[in-house]
Order: C-alpha cells, then structure tokens, then sequence
C-alpha cells in the first residue's frame, strides 16, 4: 500500500524497499523470512528481544527547549536533553536511514475517540516490531489511511548505536523524544514496549491541555452500563481483574477520561506471561494459542514448540502482545462511558492493607498521588524483604507533566461525576511475603464485584486505624476475618509494629507532594503513632 504522505515529505531519503501498512500475516511472514522470530505450535510469534527484557529508563530523555521548559516536571525520570544533541542524533538517524535495505511503515492512531486521538507514522527496521505496534496502536481503516498524514513519528532502529558525546546519550541505548520536532528516536534496543510507552507520554503530555485525563489504567463496562476504571503497577491484577468474561472490556493498560467517554489509547493488549495457566486466565491464555499473537522472552521446546510460561531463565518479564479483540467481550469501539467506580489496586506485601476499601475524593488523590504497591524478596538482587515502591499516579515513568496536573485532574473528575473510589489489596493476608499468603483471587473477584454492582456501599463500613479510610465490616460470601488484616496475623504486634513502618513510609513519600494539594488531600494522609 501506498502512503499518503512519503518519507520524503518528511525529509526522510531512504533506498531502502518500504513495506507500507501491511496487515498480520505479510508481517509474520517477513519476521520468519528474515530470522526475526519462530512460529509457536499453536501460532502465535516467539521472538527475542536481546538484552533489553525491559524499558531502558534511564536512557530516555526529553528535549529542553522553549516548548517544553516550564511544562515538564524535569528529573530522573523526565531527564533533559539539549537541542544541540538531539539535531545531531537526528542528522545521524537521517544518515542511518539512508543505508537500510528494508523499512517497515506503519501509520496508525493513538487513542480511540476521534477528538482527542493523534496520527503516528511508526518506521521500524524490524518486521516484528512494525506488528506489534500496528496491534498495540489503533489501527486506521482504509479509507481512512487514504487520508492519514502523520502529526508524530517514532524512528525506531536497534542497529544504532548513540554516542554519549555526540548525542549527550548516557549509553549506547537512547530514547529521545522531542515535543518540538514532534519526533521519537528510539536506538539499540529491541524491546518493543518503548514504542507502546512512547506514544503513552505523548497523550500524556498532550491531553491534560484539552482537559482530559490521560491513565495508566485498564477499564471496562458491566451489564448495567456503567464503567470502572482499575489503576495498578504490574504485578498487580490490573490486566487479569480486567479481563472479566461478564463485563465488557475498553482496555487493558491506557486510556483518557474526557467528558463524554473513557477511551482505549490501544487498539490491542500487552500482557505479562509469566505464570500464564488456562485456569487462572483462561481468556489471557486463549490468545497465546492464537496466529497474530506475539511471544517475547518466552520459553519454547525447539522440537514440539510448546510454551513453558513458568520459565523464567530469560526474564519474568515475558509478554504477550495480542488485538484487544482477541478478549470475549470488547468493546467495539474501544471507548465506554464516563466511570461510575475507581479501583486502585495494590500488591502490599507487607500484609498489612485490607483487601479493599472506600475513599473519600481526597483520600482517592492521596493514595493516586502515592501510587502505592511492594516489591516482593527474590523477585529482584538484593531484595530480602518486602520493599515498598511509590509510582506517582501509577505510572511515574510515563507522566511528563507535573504529578499534581493527574492528580487534580482525577480529584475534579470524581468529584463532577460522583464517582465511588475503592483501594484493593491484590498482595499478602496473614502475615508480610514470606510468612502470609497471597490474597485469595476468589475472594478479590467477590469483592470488586459487590463494589461494581452497588452492594458493597450497603454493608457496614469500620474506620481503618492506621489509614482512615473506611472498611467492610462483613460482605457475603467472603470469609469476614480476611477483611481485618490484624485479624489474620498471628502476631498482633508485629503486625502493628509493620502497619506503622507503612504508614511512615507513605508520609515520608508524600512529602514532596503537600505543597501542591489542598488542606483536604494533606488530611487524607495516615497516621502515624
């Protein structure tokens, strides 16, 4: 297929052959011509991504300059480049284009309501990488690609290598992005998700402009119409809890909360795979025995093909990319209605959270602010106990603007919609990691649902000692002592002694955040003893 706008309207020369929007199956036939990746026995792609299992976080940057000077929230995470650097590592990404044999093209949309979406040309070297943002982006009808001309693009080449002088680079390895130019680099890396988190900080960047509320949520829509939004770290259930056979699912990870409408940024999913089995997501599961499905770092037996999820010799960090309607049950349009409940969901391996919760909006700021979960001992060096991790809003890595920007943009949201807020406790009962046990996903499942139909707010609720927020006292069909974690712990002083180690951890790391709330989110805080 031909493209409306040529790389050479953009500057672009190239003797490379382009491959222009190519659909699934030409795209899987070139990854295999091209050594790129090896067929599943039941169908899906298995490729390698390297070195790279994972986001190169610290050699993203974003150019400093007029445009972007005062609307950044510069720091580790949203790291300064000059212009200087990156109009040298354009000039030599132009210089490396010229010399390719192959390019694939792959126009597509970020964000599925037509007002707020943008037009993303993505130029990759590999066949592979080319379908897997053509599943995870939204993808254009023809007609509608007979008109598309690109407002952002993404260069995406593995075989560069950046030069921490010439390119102001920290390595090798560089994600550069400039809001001016309105260009991604992306060099020396083979993992995919820097294309998906790249058009992620766009909108992120880009929509709070507009008054809409950019997430890094799932969200879907039950049988009465009414929609819920699931925050939550990976690790969390976000994507499982999600995939819901009896509600209609929007998305799984990125979304916009306008006036009128929660919106899928994707147009396809990006799963963890590690542990995968048919029963505990069996959904999940179905689309790892799918033609069009991507395996990265999974394990496969080279003689029978066959997927081991439980291998974790390469990473834990093994993914899945599929199209979002490859999930029973989705939306059609990839868009529902404004939300009526929030959930966010937290893995707290301290075992001291219940496993859920009613806020109050400012309480619901506060801990969206925190973006509270825990890292588990042995899941990474050197961790031995469980270990707190604060990503604000989250989904820290991704928000180019100020944190308080999200955070009063969702308080003004609730509080306009009447919106009913929950904080649900995916991680440990009965003691921290190591001593307890993980929450019963049975028991989340009853919980959440008695929160999304409406029956949970006509129990009776406690005030949580520590946290302030409000707790079921007894829900049906849920085993009532699972509701008071100190209840669980065989040890009540200890679990007091790690209730207020949790506590002061939320207060040491809200601290940076109290001179940009109001009264009412700075008393939303727990209490310390």
């Amino acid at each position: 297929m031909s493209l409306n706008t040529p790389l050479a309207a953009q500057g672009i020369e190239t003797r490379a052959k382009i491959y222009a929007n190519l659909g699934t199956a030409p795209l899987v036939e070139h990854a295999l011509t091209n050594g790129e990746g090896r067929l599943s026995k039941h169908g899906p792609l298995v490729v390698d991504t390297g070195r790279f299992t994972g986001r190169s976080v610290k050699d993203k940057f974003v150019v400093r300059d007029a445009t972007t000077e005062d609307t950044i929230n510069w720091g580790k995470i949203n790291q300064p480049m000059s212009a200087e650097h990156f109009a040298n590592l354009k000039t030599d990404f132009m210089e490396a284009l010229k010399d390719q044999e192959t390019l694939y093209v792959a126009d597509l949309f970020g964000g599925s309501q037509p007002e707020y979406r943008v037009n993303v040309r993505v130029i990759t070297q590999l066949a592979w990488h080319s379908l897997f943002v053509r599943t995870l982006l939204v993808r254009p009808t023809e007609e509608e690609l007979a008109g598309f001309d690109p407002e952002y693009t993404i260069i995406n080449l593995p075989s560069f290598k950046a030069d921490p002088e010439r390119h102001g680079s920290r390595s090798d390895t560089m994600i550069a992005v400039s809001f001016t130019e309105k260009l991604i680099l992306i060099a020396n890396t083979e993992y995919s998700g820097e294309m998906k988190k790249g058009v992620f900080g766009l909108l992120n960047y880009l929509l709070p402009e507009q008054g809409v509320m950019p997430m890094h949520c799932s969200a879907n829509v039950g049988a009465d119409g009414k929609t819920a939004i699931f925050f939550g770290l990976s690790g969390t259930g976000k994507t499982t809890l999600s995939a819901d056979a009896s509600r209609t699912l929007i998305g799984d990870d990125e979304h916009g909360w306008s006036d009128d409408a929660v919106f899928n940024f994707e147009g396809g999913c990006y799963a963890k795979m590690i542990n995968l089995s048919e029963e505990g997501e069996p959904e999940i599961y179905a689309t790892t025995r799918m033609f069009g499905t991507i395996l990265e770092n999974v394990a496969m037996d080279e003689d029978t093909r066959e997927i081991d999820f439980t291998d974790t010799s390469k990473t834990e960090n093994t993914r899945g990319a599929y199209p979002i309607d490859f999930i029973p049950n989705t939306s059609e349009k990839n868009l529902g209605p404004v939300p009526s409940n929030v959930i966010m969901l937290t893995a707290d391996a301290f075992g001291v959270l219940p496993p859920i919760s009613r806020l109050t909006p400012d309480q619901a700021m506060y801990y969206f602010l925190s973006g509270y979960t825990a890292k588990v001992a042995g899941t990474e060096i050197g961790v031995t106990e469980p270990e707190a991790t604060f990503s604000t809003c989250f989904g820290a890595p991704f928000m180019p603007r100020h944190p308080s920007v999200y955070g009063n943009l969702l308080k003004e949201r609730i509080a306009k919609g009447g919106v009913q807020c929950w904080l649900v406790n995916t991680g440990w009962t009965g003691g921290k990691y190591g001593t307890g046990s993980r929450m019963p996903i049975k028991a989340t499942r009853a919980l959440l649902n008695a929160a999304l139909d409406g029956s949970l707010n006509d129990v009776e609720f406690r005030k949580d000692e520590n946290f302030g927020f409000e707790v079921p006292v007894a829900v049906p069909g849920v085993d009532t002592t699972i509701l008071d974690p100190r209840a669980t712990w065989s040890d009540k002083e200890e679990y007091d002694s790690t209730a207020q180690k949790l506590v002061q951890l939320f207060v040491d790391n809200f601290a940076d955040f109290e001179a940009h709330v109001d009264e009412g989110v700075r008393k939303a805080a727990p209490t310390a003893a």
